[in-house]
């Protein structure tokens, strides 16, 4: 076939763009299966294994068949053990098990909560910086992304009087992520609420990404704004997961929290797109929540080593000069200010991979190219040794 005649791909597809932490993930593995020693702060996820107890649960549930399509929402047991922690842990009120949905990771899980409540031409708000899946997200659905701006300024949190500022007519949802990828900010109860007031003022709906909801440092307590009011319960929606809590990535199971009708649509969307998350899997995920004494601990002792990292990761960070850095409230990352130093986040992590083979991704990435995010949910020795050679990468350009 010639190139005048050869078949276009469709609009989404060209449009879309590959996630540049797995591409910044997979050059470092490259590199390292190529015998460099590299030190890769591009991953987000953490280093741990999965605990015992919920891989002893998922290979029970292997050895007695539970290999079948399960229903599409997700196993029952699970659905009704999901409703009940949102209920006592998080706080949000009256929450039936048909309100739930179970689905093949947290990625997929807010895809489908933007698919359900989004239609071409339709607006959504992504405070940036983002994590880099939103925008494409939102474009896949056929809506545009506008992004509101922060800085470590502000903490990298929007502000209700930015938020209102930026509603049009044609804005159906705005998307907050807290603990945040890629900055680790954490929004307070107080600055939360203001939020929804706006949105319940504006008929405006609320994706809220909690997927870190657990890791949290420093005494600072997780909110959920579903849980304000009635009100709120019916504006937002509430997406979590097990892969960073529980060290589950490659396990692909997402939660959803939503109002009857979005958690009805959701649910027929992944009826017909995925049909239902992996049914063994999620018995694991069942014995995660169902074996609360052995889930605090294991998470416990995940919480006390990244936070550990994140000290050591910040301290090495800010002795350096021209690097500034906001010490993050949650999650495994930083995102260090690097624009003082005269290149753009791009160029600079490129060069410094090339040439003192530290990963991290360039801010760009995230709608800040003043900043490069590293991950801390690496081994204690590499971050030593990358703050070193980050160190002297920078001290070269002087």
């Amino acid at each position: 076939m010639t190139d005048s005649t050869e078949r276009k791909l469709s609009t989404w597809a060209e449009n879309i763009s590959p996630s540049p932490t797995l591409e910044v993930d997979a050059k470092a593995k490259a590199l390292k299966a190529a015998g460099e020693d590299v030190c890769g702060f591009g991953a987000g996820e953490p280093d741990f294994d999965t605990p015992e107890f919920i891989k002893e649960a998922a290979i029970r549930a292997l050895r007695e068949g539970r290999t079948k399509y399960a229903p599409a929402a997700g196993i029952p047991e699970l659905r009704r053990a999901l409703a009940e922690r949102w209920m006592s842990v998080n706080g949000i009120a009256r929450l039936d098990p048909s309100q739930v949905i179970v689905s093949p990771g947290g990625k997929f899980s807010c895809y489908l909560a933007i698919l359900a409540v989004c239609s071409p031409g339709d607006e959504v708000l992504v405070p940036a910086p983002y994590w880099v899946s939103y925008p494409e997200m939102v474009k896949l659905s056929g809506a545009t992304p506008s992004y509101l701006s922060t800085d470590d300024t502000t903490r990298f949190r929007i502000s209700p009087e930015q938020f209102e500022e930026a509603i049009t007519p044609r804005t159906r949802l705005l998307i907050l992520n807290s603990p945040s990828n890629p900055t680790g900010a954490a929004y307070t109860r107080e600055e939360l609420e203001k939020l929804v007031e706006v949105a319940l003022r504006r008929n405006v709906y609320i994706l809220s990404d909690e997927i870190y909801e657990q890791l949290l440092y420093d005494e600072v307590e997780h909110c959920s704004p579903a849980s304000f009011s009635e009100d709120a319960a019916r504006a937002v929606i509430t997406v979590s997961g097990f892969s960073k809590t529980y060290a589950m990535t490659g396990w692909r199971l997402g939660t959803m929290a939503a109002p009857p009708l979005i958690a009805k649509a959701v649910a027929d969307l992944q009826s017909q797109i995925a049909s239902n998350a992996t049914t063994f899997a999620q018995y694991g995920a069942l014995e995660a929540l169902r074996n609360e004494e052995a889930a605090t601990s294991a998470v416990g002792e995940m919480l006390k080593v990244f936070d550990r990292r994140r000290r050591t990761l910040h301290c090495g960070l800010t002795a350096i000069d021209r690097v500034s850095c906001v010490l993050a409230q949650g999650a495994f990352y930083l995102f260090p200010r690097i624009s003082d130093l005269g290149m753009d986040s791009t160029a600079f992590a490129s060069a410094l991979l090339e040439k003192e083979k530290v990963a991290a991704v360039p801010g760009a990435a995230f709608g800040a190219d003043e900043y490069l995010r590293l991950s801390y949910a690496v081994a204690d020795e590499i971050i030593e040794k990358g703050v070193e050679r980050l160190g002297r990468f920078c001290e070269s350009l002087h």
